[in-house]
């Protein structure tokens, strides 16, 4: 199975309690990436500038991850700094700068095309509908938005859920798109919106997926996972893309499509937003093993008697 990610490769600037790092290899990409790939084959659709280097690009070929779709642009990738003061689920932003990202154009090769799974990341609605309707021979669509497009391009974002089978977003991130203050209601409503399943993510305290009546099977009751506890949180930035790449990973290695695939899909994504988190960047995932992942998973299981 192969999956095809598109949205953003970063460099990072961030501050934790735990401490301070420049120019890390970052973006909501690069971490879907590199934790899906311990599940299948990534290829990626994203733009980078003239300062990713051999190095940086290592860091993904050592993960196998197919790199054809990501262009090389004349100018800066795109950049991001931040810190965590009073809470570790939120950070401050210090500065972002688009540079090449602001005038990025999804270019899928035609290596691509027989791709079965597809998740867009957290780009401009329009962007994701055109690339979705570009590979309209996926199995499964998995994305991402945030307050920035519900609030700025809504009726964009519209026709794009139409086009998408699960959407990842945080608790408010959800009200805001259901414009309802009740969490369960809220996800009702943003299901009608047209997705198959709504999984939210609630930071610190894992996630829940709701299913549309019908889909991936018979009943409508959502599923919570809780997220493991972890000693040690040294960098959050990348943890819900960490989940999603963990999430759809999964379930594109699963060679089924049903409610339980997708409920266990939820554990994975929790094992793999805990590693990224332990490290700053994506540190952590690269001295990843999959044993290490089997590992978590049954401590996942005996904590919550998952069968």
């Amino acid at each position: 199975m192969s999956m095809v990610a598109v949205g953003s490769i970063a460099f990072d600037s961030i501050s934790t309690p735990a401490g301070r790092v420049e120019n890390i290899l970052g973006g909501s990409c690069t971490y879907f990436a590199l934790a899906a790939s311990f599940f299948t084959k990534v290829r990626v659709v994203a733009v980078v500038g003239e300062d990713f280097t051999l190095a940086h690009e290592k860091v993904f070929a050592q993960r196998g991850i197919d790199l054809r779709g990501v262009e090389h642009a004349q100018g800066k990738t795109f950049r991001w700094g931040g810190q965590y003061r009073d809470s570790l689920n939120e950070a401050k932003t210090d500065f972002t700068e688009l540079n090449v990202f602001e005038s990025f154009q999804p270019r899928i090769p035609r290596e691509y095309a027989d791709s079965e799974f597809l998740f867009l990341g957290n780009i401009h609605p329009a962007l994701q509908a055109s690339v979705r309707r570009e590979l309209n021979g996926v199995r499964l669509t998995g994305g991402d938005t945030m307050n920035f497009w519900i609030q700025g391009t809504r009726q964009e974002l519209l026709k794009t859920l139409k086009l998408v089978d699960v959407l990842l977003i945080n608790d408010a991130e959800t009200k805001m798109l259901a414009d309802e203050h009740n969490l369960p209601r809220a996800a009702q409503k943003v299901l009608a919106l047209g997705p198959q399943a709504l999984v939210i993510k609630h930071g610190e305290y894992g996630a829940t997926i709701f299913f549309r009546e019908g889909a991936f099977g018979i009943g409508h009751h959502p599923f919570r996972a809780p997220a493991l506890p972890i000693e040690e949180v040294r960098d959050p930035t990348g943890a819900g893309d960490s989940f999603a790449g963990g999430f759809m990973g999964y379930i594109a290695s699963a060679g089924s499509l049903n409610r339980e695939v997708l409920k266990r899909a939820l554990f994975y994504g929790g094992v793999m937003g805990s590693f990224a988190v332990e490290r700053f960047g994506t540190e952590r995932l690269q001295s990843l093993t999959r044993e290490e992942i089997e590992g978590r998973f049954q401590a996942f299981r005996e904590l919550t008697h998952l069968e």
